[in-house]
């Protein structure tokens, strides 16, 4: 009998082999990894620059004691970031569930039941004549307990199971890194709110400060216009500049109200003052990051680092659902008592149980549903490749920017600091020559309008200067250690 029963079995397993031959092949894609060796520098300058700001911690890199505290406010209480760490989470159960997969399933099954079969079908006539013991008749409806540990087994002959666990195990490292580049993510959204913050704070003071000095040039034209020495239409030219400057103060107060309730929000808070020094705004660094080479985003990067884990997890993905054209293995086993009454369920071996079973199984009908999820698997797979090099060329490209946009904005820094200083000097002089009567008051007007402008303009030069040092820090991998 075992004889017969292993020949079944092994005839089963050749016709299941023959009946999977014929598997379609999915030409998979290799991913481009090779980036270019510097950021457009000279080699010999470049091939020695290994230094990386995107190494430096995030306290380490900002100096403001209180931009830091908001960050560490952020990183427990903001939304997104707790939604991803969920996210994360999810991930490691579905390592479980898979690691699962290929381990035996086994339960405990407790049975009470009754059986009575008609009188005149083959299995009531054979009750009938039997006796459950001897002298002890069959008892009428039939009474079924029993207690039975089962279990269910598939061998995982081809390693789809594990390889699928293996696949759930990268991605759930993908989304730590994916949550490594939403912590980037926060930290610049909230470091550039605060310097969009400062640059108002400071462009306020700036206004406020005008609003005296045009007071005070209002009432020397007004005294003017009493000598005689100049008419009404310069009173009302200097009123209507103070005007202005007014209505820019209230712009200003709304959108310092606007910046401060959008940093709150990241903080997870309802609207409240943030603490700030807008004095650090123009003490803050604005010297050139180190950049290292490109090579090293490949390890700063975390969205790079999770395009590559999901790129490897879509791999086996490919290997996984390939082996469900192979044959599977399925072992089925149980032990346990069963019997008519308690008084016998406890007797061995009368009231033992056991079975055993073994069974190969090929897909014959339901392979094109089998062929189509191996089909998406590999493009899933060519698509992951195209989005881990989009992922090498965008970081590459942003870091390009990021460095010209400073450099540039340096430039450009320094020669507004030299207008602002010029334009500064020169309202003294205007008001000394027209109170000689030796310049017009249109020439006050103007030169206190292009200082107030200019001034206006450093500031907005000097908060993009701190932005793209923030952007750049992100670009090289830095922020989320």
């Amino acid at each position: 009998m075992k004889i017969e029963f292993g020949n079944a079995i092994a005839r089963i397993g050749f016709l299941a082999v023959v009946l999977s031959g014929c598997i379609p092949q999915k030409t998979l894609k290799t991913e481009n990894k090779s980036l270019p060796e510097t950021y457009g520098r000279a080699v010999s300058e470049e091939a020695s620059d290994t230094l990386n700001n995107g190494w430096t911690t995030w306290k380490d890199y900002f100096h403001d004691p209180y931009l830091v505290a908001l960050i560490d406010t952020a990183l427990v209480r903001n939304r997104a970031l707790s939604i991803a760490r969920q996210e994360v989470e999810m991930r490691g159960n579905e390592v479980l569930i898979r690691k699962g997969e290929y381990l035996p399933f086994v339960r405990l099954e407790a049975i009470a039941g009754l059986d009575k079969p008609g009188r005149y079908t083959s299995q009531g006539a054979v009750e009938e004549a039997l006796d459950i013991a001897p002298g002890q008749p069959m008892p009428e409806p039939l009474t079924q307990l029993g207690l039975a540990a089962m279990s269910d087994w598939e061998v995982d002959i081809w390693k789809r199971l594990r390889k699928s666990k293996r696949s759930a195990a990268l991605r759930y490292l993908a989304g730590e890194e994916g949550r490594n580049y939403a912590i980037t993510e926060l930290i610049a959204d909230l470091a550039n709110s605060y310097y969009e913050l400062l640059a108002l704070d400071n462009q306020l003071t700036l206004i406020r400060q005008n609003k005296v000095l045009q007071s005070d040039a209002l009432h020397l034209v007004e005294m003017q216009r009493q000598a005689a020495r100049v008419t009404s239409l310069a009173v009302q030219r200097f009123q209507a500049q103070l005007y202005r400057t007014s209505a820019m103060e209230f712009t200003l107060r709304a959108e310092i109200l606007q910046t401060e309730n959008h940093i709150n929000a990241i903080l997870g808070r309802f609207p409240q003052i943030i603490p700030r020094n807008p004095e650090v705004f123009y003490s803050t660094s604005t010297d050139p990051l180190e950049t290292g080479v490109p090579k090293q985003l490949l390890f700063n990067r975390p969205d790079i680092r999770q395009a590559e884990l999901e790129l490897r997890a879509s791999k086996l993905d490919v290997e996984s659902t390939r082996a469900r054209f192979y044959p599977s293995l399925k072992i089925t086993a149980g032990l346990g008592l069963e019997a008519f009454n308690s008084q016998h369920l406890i007797k061995t071996p009368e009231s033992m149980l056991y079975n055993l079973a073994g069974g190969l199984t090929a897909p014959l009908i339901n392979r094109r549903a089998i062929k189509a999820e191996y089909l998406n698997a590999g493009s899933r797979q060519i698509q992951a490749v195209y989005e881990y090099e989009q992922s090498l060329l965008d970081a590459y490209i942003e870091v390009y920017n990021g460095m010209n946009r400073l450099a540039l904005l340096s430039d450009q820094l320094t020669d507004r600091q030299a207008q602002v200083k010029a334009l500064t000097e020169s309202i003294d002089i205007a008001q000394s020559l027209f109170k000689s009567a030796r310049a017009d008051y249109v020439e006050v007007l103007l030169t206190q309008r292009e200082a107030l402008e200019a001034s206006m303009d450093l500031i907005e030069t000097q908060k993009e200067v701190l932005k793209t040092r923030v952007f750049l820090y992100q670009s090289l991998g830095g922020g989320w250690r």
